[in-house]
């Protein structure tokens, strides 16, 4: 059999990870976590998994259509802050605010002197306005810099560095802003959505659940991507860019669509994060941050969007215990974790379950009777 008779399988075995893994994950994340975490850690790994949103958009953006992106905090931040917006205005009624020198405003607004809310603010007293902002500001920055970059084939190495750039220009924008912003505190003092308390414990609980429903939407949505015509041509993209561009394919505008599909899919989970924590700031925009969503992809595998998962749960909780446990060392031992598992699994931990488990199956199929030539088990 030659090797192009096999593409298809293969590619189909790229593009969807084995049901039992997102069994496994389902298990894990709707079952096991809820009964055996306490409403304190369950709000952690709430949280950690919106960090999931962006390395799942990676996996789409970095892993099948090959382009990395060392920004994506900025699309996590836009996100989070335009719920943050909302939520923050909801706060901030004449009501609550009646102390302030210019009531219905908030508050970092009067405390700068302030005395009339924005334009650009207005539009998010409304919570549908507020839901499509998520998902529509980080996809429409996604676009503008997509767009004008890779009409102009700018790519590699050159477009990752435009994207740290972008992140850092607007996490210094933000904090500059300050009397806009709530600068280098962000906003903060988030209680209520459409007045249900999101801080109650039977709230965060909710949230959670809603977090993960969310999050298992956008693996079905990339999945059946990768199964489409559009996810071989990403992948053809990925390694044959030339070929692809000279079959009469727009490659630019492939590029410019999971760009914007991550964007949309980051900001969805910066608004998660928001309402979970109940804040949102610029550190969750600049580089560093952008970086560790990079390396929650890489950990978990960046070809799989169940292990993209697991390397962010693996990589936060490291994070957390390491602080707790070791914080005069824990930058160091999280720094040990990350180079040992990028060496040890250059496939992430999604290349580790191909190789040592889910192959053996195969294999043990494949191995001859013992005793009957040319026959298998």
């Amino acid at each position: 059999m030659s090797p192009s008779s096999t593409l298809p399988g293969r590619l189909r075995s790229i593009a969807a990870s084995s049901w039992s893994g997102y069994a496994l994950l389902a298990l894990v994340l709707l079952v096991v976590m809820p009964l055996s975490l306490d409403i304190f850690r369950l709000n952690l790994v709430g949280k950690y998994l919106s960090y999931a949103f962006v390395a799942v958009g990676l996996v789409m953006l970095w892993g099948y259509g090959g382009v990395l992106s060392l920004g994506q905090g900025v699309f996590f931040g836009l996100g989070g802050y335009a719920m943050a917006m909302f939520l923050k205005l909801e706060a901030s009624d004449a009501k609550s605010t009646a102390i302030q020198s210019t009531p219905g405003i908030p508050d970092f607004m009067d405390w700068n002197q302030i005395t009339a809310l924005p334009w650009w603010w207005e539009p998010f007293r409304h919570l549908p306005v507020a839901l499509i902002g998520v998902v529509l500001v980080p996809m429409a920055l996604a676009f503008l810099v997509s767009f004008a970059m890779f009409r102009r084939r700018v790519g590699g190495v050159y477009f990752a560095i435009i994207t740290q750039a972008i992140a850092l220009i607007l996490s210094v924008l933000i904090i500059g802003q300050q009397g806009f912003t709530g600068g280098v505190n962000g906003i903060t003092d988030l209680k209520t959505m459409l007045g249900w308390d999101i801080r109650t414990d039977s709230a965060r609980m909710i949230l959670y659940f809603a977090n993960v429903i969310l999050l298992f939407a956008a693996i079905a949505l990339c999945r059946w991507i990768q199964r489409t015509k559009l996810g071989v041509l990403l992948l053809a993209m990925r390694d044959k860019e030339d070929r692809v561009r000279f079959s009469g394919y727009d490659v630019a505008m492939f590029k410019v669509f999971v760009f914007c599909l991550a964007a949309g899919l980051a900001g969805i989970g910066g608004a998660m994060f928001t309402l979970q924590v109940g804040f949102m700031s610029p550190s969750f925009v600049g580089i560093v941050p952008s970086i560790e969503m990079v390396i929650f992809a890489a950990v978990g595998g960046r070809m799989s969007l169940v292990g993209a998962i697991w390397g962010t749960l693996l990589v936060n909780a490291g994070k957390t215990y390491f602080s707790e446990s070791f914080p005069d060392l824990w930058l160091f031992l999280m720094a040990a974790l990350f180079i040992g598992v990028v060496v040890a699994f250059p496939d992430g931990l999604a290349g580790l379950y191909s190789k040592y488990i889910r192959r053996k199956p195969a294999e043990d199929a494949a191995t001859p009777a013992e005793g009957v030539p040319g026959k298998t088990a």
